[in-house]
């Protein structure tokens, strides 16, 4: 039972919950008041209706959510990557609003404030997608309906934004190589010829090299000093591994520092090597030293991508080679370096279906056309080549009517033959027709 009632010029609202429990509410209006008990009694209805006064705010949501699901089962990277999220986007604007007060249209003031305030499209989105996990977790628990974020249309552009990938030249990684120190271009070496991630690299063990096959096995990574298991099934894989990487591993394994975790890329003490001193100690001078300008450490990875792309290879070897988790990441992420024509493709479905022997229209107007001018028709992509065979032929010609007639002049005068090559075109009247 619930009804509306004016006193002391008021709006009251006067209902019972889902739990039999009496509440009474004031509005100033008659139409807020009718709009409040309608959107009440839905709540009631699922049994998801929660009284104002004790709905939690969204920052009491979300700090329960890090304690409960991201802490335990997150890894320290992606720990820090959320309570980033938390304190310096999400919590400064939503922190005291009541958890089932954040609609739509907040949402979308929120997008607005951070863009104005210069703020990437890129990382915009990136905290919707954790404000959505916050919402949806408040969902899963009966403190909202539904999640509001759901209906909300993330910032176009933020693709390209996302998408500062710097590709070294084969040059240049020769360049940053050369000017690495000795005991540091395995490493480097490594994460340019295999794509392999930072963790990857660090937790490699010399187990995990198969010498036979010449392949790196990847069965682990390293993070803050905790060996962790792949995080998808396609991220345990083997990655070919070109002549020079092996032969640069095995030198390097004579006088690798001895680890008890028989790590391949280990400290001087044989401890696992930190991340931030790899780059700090590692990286970093090496570019600095090559006069490269500085990129990330992962750039390498997408160096190895693009040059497998550059050399014609399939994309499902390079999603293999990559540990990614479907093919369609490894499209949407280097789709735009491949080549967007294929000439060679399309000539090659024709010879299949018509034969290798056809000539097309097109293809005997070029052969008639370089007959008449005296080239030779485009060979093999060529577009014009000179035939020097036709002129060699005139000439031969030429000197071949010489010939005859110094023969002849010779045998009427009884003399001994005296060849003297001349072109016909300076040969007069009378030497010619004696």
């Amino acid at each position: 039972m619930a009804c509306i009632r004016k006193r002391r010029g008021k709006w009251i609202l006067d209902y019972y919950d889902q739990f039999g429990k009496r509440h009474w509410e004031t509005c100033k209006t008659k139409k807020e008041a009718e709009q409040r008990l309608a959107r009440i009694l839905v709540e009631i209805g699922k049994g998801t209706y929660n009284p104002e006064k004790r709905t939690k705010t969204f920052k009491e949501v979300a700090e329960t959510w890090y304690e409960m699901i991201v802490v335990p089962n997150k890894r320290p990277k992606t720990v820090r990557y959320y309570r980033n999220h938390l304190d310096n986007h999400l919590l400064p604007f939503f922190g005291d609003i009541k958890i089932n007060r954040i609609d739509v249209s907040l949402i979308e003031k929120y997008m607005a404030k951070r863009l104005s305030e210069g703020v990437s499209k890129a990382t915009i989105n990136k905290t919707i997608t954790t404000l959505g996990t916050v919402m949806r977790y408040a969902v899963k628990h009966g403190l909202i309906d539904r999640n509001p974020v759901s209906y909300i249309q993330r910032l176009s552009g933020s693709r390209e934004e996302a998408d500062e990938k710097r590709y070294l030249t084969p040059e240049e990684i020769r360049l940053l190589i050369s000017n690495a120190k000795e005991e540091h271009r395995p490493l480097l070496m490594t994460a340019v010829l295999t794509g392999m991630r930072e963790g990857e690299i660090l937790g490699l063990k010399w187990g995990d090299i198969d010498w036979r096959n010449r392949q790196i096995c990847v069965r682990r990574t390293l993070q803050n000093g905790r060996f962790y298991e792949p995080k998808t099934k396609a991220s345990r894989r083997r990655i070919d591994m070109a002549p020079q990487l092996v032969l640069e591993l095995k030198k390097w394994k004579l006088r690798c520092p001895k680890s008890k975790y028989d790590l391949v890329f280990p400290t001087k003490n044989g401890n696992p090597m930190d991340a931030r001193n790899m780059l700090r100690n590692i990286f970093y001078p090496a570019l600095r030293r090559s006069g490269l300008p500085r990129i990330r450490f992962h750039d390498l990875r997408h160096t190895y991508a693009s040059l497998l792309i550059k050399q014609g290879e399939h994309p499902k070897y390079i999603q293999q080679q990559m540990g990614h988790s479907s093919i369609k990441v490894t499209l949407d992420t280097y789709g735009h370096l491949m080549e967007a024509t294929n000439y060679e493709a399309a000539k090659k479905l024709g010879e299949t279906i018509f034969g290798s022997k056809m000539v097309t229209g097109e293809d005997k107007h070029q052969k008639n056309l370089a007959r008449l001018e005296g080239f030779e028709p485009p060979t093999r992509g060529l577009e014009v080549r000179c035939s020097v065979l036709l002129s060699y032929r005139r000439l031969f010609k030429s000197n071949l009517i010489l010939l005859f007639c110094q023969l002849y002049r010779t045998i009427t005068t009884s003399s001994l033959p005296s060849f003297s090559f001349k072109n016909t075109s300076t040969l007069s009247s009378r030497e010619v027709g004696t």
